[in-house]
């Protein structure tokens, strides 16, 4: 007669068993002080099951069909280990293991207390699939926050996917469930299968994997994260210096990993994305090359649908195995590293997909997301919203965000569609969105999130920065938050982007009636520590390239796209290029091809890319175009009022007043033979960059490459240089104060 009663056997045999360790494993026929021990297993795949104690192999009873085996020991007054050994139906060998029910558990019960608090920043280290010896056997155990769930079971590669075969333990009243099962190793497939209150089955990718399988497929990965052995420790050591927006130039390449080239498959007359290692080999020595100072990463989180660019991500621990795997993407960034180039990744807490094995709907019930679909649904974009006043989803996101910075190196994360974040009304009419507590539209839950994981990145990773796609007026996104502000490092210039290919994008003879376009960034240019971007949202979804967005034929088309990209250079501000701008890439980018590079052979388009080089390399010989990109007093205006000839002249100072840049910008076609610019001190102002110049693509090169200045006072200033400004151009002069 078996010592299980029925009602047991059958929540086991139909997978919905919620204390497994409670019939699963050995245990005492009756008090734990009786004699008489059983042991218990529920193998549905196997036909015979034996217990192994030592010398002794020993036939279990089958008390259910669906797989549930026993064996009763009358006179057994010890505990006593043992393994297990089964023949499956359509197997002629048996095979043995270890009994995951016959272990203790693993989770750390203080660091379980922080999660729910909301103040675990390596909520990782605690759930998801983790690569450990425990109690003596190799294996992994698996934790996965559930609260609402009836019942959880790993299903597996190793299992045949089936959810009797390994139901997880409940932590008291945690809401998270456990299992170690030894023999687990990387490269295993598995999923967690929920059987909800509602008595629903749901099929859950795990929040927390740190591999997931190529889409279609769903299934995360087990992944040992102890391999990889580093080579970049000089850069670690030096990024606080490196990377300090204050005193450092940063000019980035934004970059979507599937499309900046790709490789021809003659057999499958197809194109093959570039592996992580591949990009580390051909794009990084590119990007160096160009002298940017790092690349931006389009999110490398896990994301079902290619067209979402990476932002709808579900994998938040992992990177996305279209380019490799997790330890081929640390080669990419410690490559990167090697060559100088710091690595950033839009990371996208903002809002999720509504895939059904990702988070959505997680355990039968609005767990990730808000219940209300006025703050847990996103308008715009089809997906959900997450709920940031929920201490466990605060953890999971700060955890992700440090996750990232430690695991692999990585120098920044841009924060995207922060606005959407800040707002309850965001992108929602009147009756769509719920006021806050005070009946304001200012996200509270939101605003104390951002805070924190800001807080908690520049403490735990020190060096690392942060960066805002904030396109509102927002006050104090880039101040500290112990002076009030949100704790960004910078904050994108969404004005200033908008404002200046506004202006570009009219005829030159209509630009003098908006030169206000040109000069307002000025006005607020230092009210935030901020990024100039030229990103990929400019470029697609008919927006057209940025060449193509430039009146007139080709030559002023280009023309006006490299005077931009002077002007942009020599604009207070850390500097962002989305790929293919650098070779004025003549069509709108489309994530499933890869960049034009037979333009190259033109010398306009090439004539571009030089360009683009030879700013990012006087960015970082002259301290004066970075040193003081946030403080009014290192610009200064020589002349903003020239609206009739849509002339803009300017001053960039370094630290300590010792070197100054001059910048002449002339948006017309207009030449201006002998055009006189006043400048703050006499010498010689050494010509370093003319956008005209045929060496650029341009035709318009101007004679002398230095110009001694004229004790003739000009602009309001004492002393003047005069040369001939090319149409179309901007110009940058420089030059060293005597006597100091």
């Amino acid at each position: 007669m078996p010592h299980l009663d029925a009602q047991s056997i059958r929540a086991l045999a139909d997978g919905r068993q919620s204390m497994p360790f409670d019939v699963l494993g050995l245990h005492a026929l009756r008090g734990s002080d009786d004699p008489g021990r059983v042991v218990r297993a529920m193998l549905p795949w196997a036909r015979d099951a034996w217990l192994v104690r030592g010398e002794q192999v020993l036939p279990m009873e089958c008390l259910d069909h669906a797989g549930v085996f026993e064996l009763v020991f009358e006179d057994e007054t010890d505990w006593f280990p043992y393994r297990l050994r089964a023949r499956g139906w359509h197997a002629e060998e048996a095979v043995e293991f270890d009994d995951p029910y016959r272990l203790s558990p693993v989770l750390d019960e203080e660091r379980l207390v922080h999660f729910h608090q909301g103040h675990e920043s390596r909520a990782h280290e605690v759930l998801g699939a983790q690569r450990m010896q425990h109690e003596g056997f190799e294996g992994t155990v698996f934790s996965v926050w559930a609260p609402n769930a009836e019942a959880i079971s790993v299903i597996a590669s190793f299992n045949g996917w089936d959810p009797r075969t390994h139901p997880m333990r409940p932590r008291g009243q945690t809401g998270v469930w456990e299992l170690f099962i030894p023999g687990v190793t990387s490269g295993d497939f598995y999923k967690y299968s929920i059987h909800t209150m509602q008595g629903q089955r749901l099929e859950k990718s795990d929040p927390y994997a740190r591999a997931m399988e190529m889409r279609p497929r769903s299934a995360s990965v087990v992944v040992d994260e102890r391999d990889y052995e580093w080579r970049d420790q000089e850069w670690m050591e030096q990024r606080v210096e490196r990377q300090h927006p204050d005193g450092r130039p940063i000019s980035i390449y934004e970059v979507h990993l599937g499309s900046w080239r790709r490789n021809p498959d003659e057999e499958e007359q197809t194109w093959y994305w570039l592996s992580y290692r591949e990009l580390a080999e051909q794009m990084l020595p590119y990007v160096a090359e160009l002298g940017f100072t790092h690349v931006e990463l389009l999110p490398v989180t896990e994301h079902p649908f290619d067209g979402s660019w990476g932002y709808q991500t579900l994998g938040y621990f992992a990177p996305t195995s279209r380019f490799g795997t997790p330890d081929d993407f640390r080669y990419f960034v410690d490559e990167a590293h090697r060559l100088g180039l710091g690595v950033i990744l839009d990371w996208v807490p903002a809002h999720f997909p509504t895939d059904a094995h990702g988070l959505a709907w997680f355990d039968g019930t609005h767990l990730y997301e808000h219940a209300d679909p006025r703050k847990g649904e996103h308008p715009d974009w089809g997906t959900l919203v997450f709920n940031y006043g929920r201490n466990e989803v605060s953890s999971f996101l700060v955890s992700s965000a440090v996750y990232w910075l430690e695991q692999f190196h990585v120098d920044g994360l841009r924060v995207d569609a922060v606005a959407s974040m800040l707002y309850l009304d965001y992108s929602r009419e009147a009756g769509q969105w719920i006021p806050n507590q005070y009946g304001g539209r200012e996200n509270l839950e939101a605003i104390a999130f951002l805070k924190r994981v800001n807080e908690v990145v520049h403490h735990e990773c020190p060096g690392v920065l942060t960066f805002a796609e904030e396109s509102t007026a927002w006050p104090g996104v880039s101040r500290p938050v112990d002076h009030g502000g949100l704790g960004f490092d910078l904050k994108w210039n969404m004005g200033w982007m908008n404002d200046t290919l506004d202006y570009l994008e009219n005829d030159p003879l209509f630009r003098k009636h908006m030169h206000d376009r040109l000069t307002f960034s000025l006005v607020y240019a230092f009210s935030e520590r901020f990024l100039l971007p030229l990103s990929h949202d400019e470029v697609v979804h008919g927006k057209r390239a940025l060449v193509t967005k430039m009146p007139g034929f080709d030559p002023d088309r280009f023309a006006t796209l490299r005077a931009l990209y002077g002007y942009m250079w020599t604009h207070p501000g850390k500097k962002l290029l989305f790929m293919g701008c650098e070779i004025a890439q003549w069509s709108e980018w489309n994530h499933e091809g890869s960049l034009e590079w037979h333009l190259l052979d033109d010398p306009l388009h090439r004539g571009v890319q030089e360009l683009v080089g030879r700013l990012n390399h006087l960015l970082g010989d002259e301290p004066a175009l970075y040193q003081r990109d946030f403080s009014s007093e290192g610009f200064e205006w020589i002349d903003g009022s020239d609206a009739d000839r849509s002339i803009i002249a300017y001053l960039r100072w370094n630290e300590d007043w010792s070197r100054a840049v001059a910048v002449v910008s002339n948006f017309t076609p207009m030449r201006w033979e002998g055009y006189q610019l006043g400048v703050p001190f006499a010498g010689s102002w050494s010509l370093r960059v003319n956008t005209a110049d045929p060496g650029f693509g341009g035709s318009h090169a101007i004679r002398g490459e230095a110009f001694d200045t004229a004790e003739e006072p000009w602009h309001g200033r004492p002393v003047s240089v005069r040369f001939d400004l090319p149409p179309l151009s901007t110009v940058i002069l420089t030059a060293e104060r005597s006597g100091r």
